[in-house]
């Protein structure tokens, strides 16, 4: 990954009525722009996502979505769906003057990245996706009710024990209820709780630095419920939607590079092989020695030498 730096520029952009986007710009002024999509939903940027351009090549913008890292209002669920911050997107790079960009996103951000470019595919001049998460009801099924629990039955004794055994047959529905419960403690105790489930699976050699992060109130209240709000909704979209053929043929011309690691539990690889199968003009590597995050050095070597590739693209 390249050397961290600092934006030359910070600024929010009003979408709604009820939210402020919070952006930053970082690296070249007159370089390439890329749009850099987190994860989550309901992450929020962090400086190192700058990391993963050319600092000379990039125009890099980062955007924090709707109740995620600086944004405001924090953790807000009020319009606040998937095709909301499609929108957004969208505004941004009008505000900017852009004309096309590269879009790189990973996890959530690969959702946000094909719904975006599926939208707006004449805006998008290349896809750098990591982690490929498609919503679909197996694929929340697998991490949150019956799959990766066989693989961290540690960390999922952990995850089940704010919820009543009577309802553990519906983990995400069960934690809905407290993540928006009336009562404080409860909301956060059971954000700590989820956020921990994620940061404790993300990673093929578990790092406590990047699980402790699920202690950080503000981040972990923001995560859980804004991740919880779009799972119980299914995304906002059919199930499948991004992977069906005439969704992929509207993007089908876009230069797309997917990244996955082998072993990622939070978005198994079996979506990135589907992407694959519906869409083989991609180019697809999968990490053998990798799992979920950006940050394993198997999956940042090859997100930069995508990011690399594309650079020059006109």
């Amino acid at each position: 990954m390249f050397p961290e730096i600092q934006p030359y520029q910070t600024s929010t952009l009003k979408v709604s009525d009820v939210h402020t986007l919070y952006y930053e710009l970082s690296g070249n002024p007159d370089g390439t722009p890329v749009i850099f999509l987190h994860g989550g939903p309901g992450g929020g940027c962090d400086e190192k996502d700058r990391c993963f351009f050319s600092p000379h090549k990039y125009k890099i913008i980062l955007l924090d979505q709707r109740g995620s890292g600086k944004s405001t209002p924090t953790a807000s669920l009020e319009d606040n769906t998937t095709w909301d911050i499609v929108k957004d997107i969208e505004k941004l790079r009008e505000e900017l003057k852009i004309e096309k960009w590269h879009v790189f996103g990973g996890s959530w951000g690969s959702t946000l990245a094909l719904a975006y470019a599926q939208s707006h595919p004449d805006r998008v001049k290349s896809l750098v996706l990591r982690g490929i998460f498609t919503l679909r009801k197996s694929e929340l099924r697998f991490f949150y009710q019956d799959g990766a629990s066989h693989l961290f039955p540690e960390a999922w004794e952990e995850f089940i024990a704010p919820i009543p055994e009577p309802e553990r047959h519906d983990m995400i529905l069960a934690y809905h209820a407290q993540l928006n419960s009336a009562d404080e403690d409860t909301r956060i105790n059971a954000a700590k709780a989820w956020s921990k489930w994620e940061m404790a699976t993300s990673k093929l050699y578990v790092d406590p630095a990047h699980v402790a992060r699920a202690e950080d109130d503000q981040f972990a209240n923001a995560f859980a419920r804004i991740e919880n709000h779009y799972f119980v909704n299914d995304g906002f979209m059919r199930d499948g939607q991004l992977l069906e053929e005439q969704e992929i043929d509207k993007i089908r011309h876009i230069p797309c590079i997917v990244v996955q690691g082998r072993y990622d539990v939070v978005c198994p690889a079996t979506t990135a092989y589907a992407l694959k199968k519906v869409w083989p003009e991609i180019t697809l590597h999968i990490v053998p020695d990798a799992g979920h995050s950006s940050r394993e050095a198997g999956n940042a070597k090859l997100l930069v030498e995508a990011t690399n590739q594309f650079a020059d693209l006109k």
